[in-house]
């Protein structure tokens, strides 16, 4: 799907590949073939944004053709070396790094995109839409001349809106971490009944594990940003115009916050699931202790038991009229004097 963006009397048009602004009232087909023709090679030489989602292979070479450069294929953005996602190629910059999406649905990951830098245009490549790209585009549909003045510029104020995506998601992660240290906690206070204190540790672990994931991928953007961003900064002087390096500086100061709250969570997270493993061990020590102190208690009387469950022939007990009687009393005796032992010493 292709999507060219630029300033045209003053006014955004979004031509997509796959349903357009000037094509939405026409079927699937129909519209892709109308939105087709007005990406002619013209119109992608003007365009200052081009917007790439799962392209095929003819969008590519129609974009390669007409900016006289070689888009990386999906492989290539999914390579982890730095000399493979950050490079310059003449005019161009090669810019890529994994990004979070799905924080909506639930289902969150990380993709690989691709940011192609050229003096007159922007090209990203993506296989999915992280909700920062939906946001930027509806803005700049209402702002053009604001957001789209430059290429640089489209990128920087791309990177402000991903930035903060970032910064939402790591204020929900810090409110559900919030939420489940005070579950935990709340509940270890709480005279309730193991089984309810196990479920509420068991979905306090869910819990952690979820926000772990996330911060893990909101730290792997934050980082793929931050490698950009030098990247970027070593090369401003031919890449960035002067009345725009004042964004790259604020990205960068914005970036680094957002790197060291992220570090604060991840201590917190950890420190979450100290406390929480440190719960449940409690708990199975309670658990032990107590088969431990039944096991030791019903030695006496196991040993009674055994001792009047011989059949010797000569046993005077087993001639006595009160012999049964007393030798349950004695194992009922021997069994209540550990139990009560046990809890003068504090150990029940």
């Amino acid at each position: 799907m292709l999507t060219t963006w630029s300033v045209e009397d003053g006014a955004c048009r979004v031509r997509d590949g796959a349903i357009s602004a000037v094509t939405a009232a026409l079927p699937a087909p129909e519209a892709r073939a109308a939105a087709a023709a007005v990406a002619d090679p013209e119109a992608l030489r003007r365009a200052v944004w081009i917007d790439l989602l799962n392209p095929t292979a003819e969008e590519v070479r129609a974009v390669e053709a007409a900016l006289a450069i070689e888009m990386p294929t999906r492989e290539e953005m999914q390579e982890i070396e730095s000399s493979s996602r950050l490079y310059r190629e003449g005019d161009a910059l090669f810019l890529t790094a994994n990004f979070l999406h799905g924080v909506e649905q639930g289902e969150y990951a990380s993709t690989p995109i691709s940011f192609v830098l050229t003096n007159t245009s922007l090209i990203t490549v993506r296989h999915a839409t992280p909700k920062a790209f939906s946001v930027f585009g509806a803005r700049a549909q209402r702002q053009p001349a604001q957001l789209l003045g430059s290429a640089d510029a489209v990128m920087l104020h791309l990177f402000e809106q991903i930035v903060d995506r970032l910064a939402d998601v790591l204020e929900k992660i810090g409110a559900d971490m919030d939420r489940a240290s005070q579950r935990t906690f709340r509940t270890a206070r709480a005279n309730l009944k193991a089984n309810r204190k196990d479920d509420q540790l068991k979905m306090t672990l869910v819990t952690l594990g979820q926000v772990g994931e996330m911060t893990m991928r909101a730290s792997d953007t934050l980082l793929g940003l931050t490698r950009i961003l030098t990247f970027v900064g070593a090369e401003k002087a031919s890449a960035i115009r002067k009345e725009n390096q004042h964004i790259l500086k604020t990205l960068v100061r914005d970036v680094r916050s957002l790197v060291d709250h992220a570090n604060v969570l991840n201590s917190k997270a950890q420190f979450l699931l100290d406390a929480v493993l440190g719960l449940i061990n409690a708990e199975q020590s309670n658990i032990i202790k107590t088969f431990t102190v039944a096991s030791v208690a019903l030695m006496p009387p196991t040993l009674i038991a055994s001792i009047y469950g011989m059949n010797f022939e000569l046993m005077p007990e087993l001639k006595w009229d009160y012999g049964y009687p007393l030798a349950v009393v004695m194992m009922i005796v021997s069994a209540i004097l550990p139990i009560v032992y046990f809890r003068r010493k504090g150990w029940l």
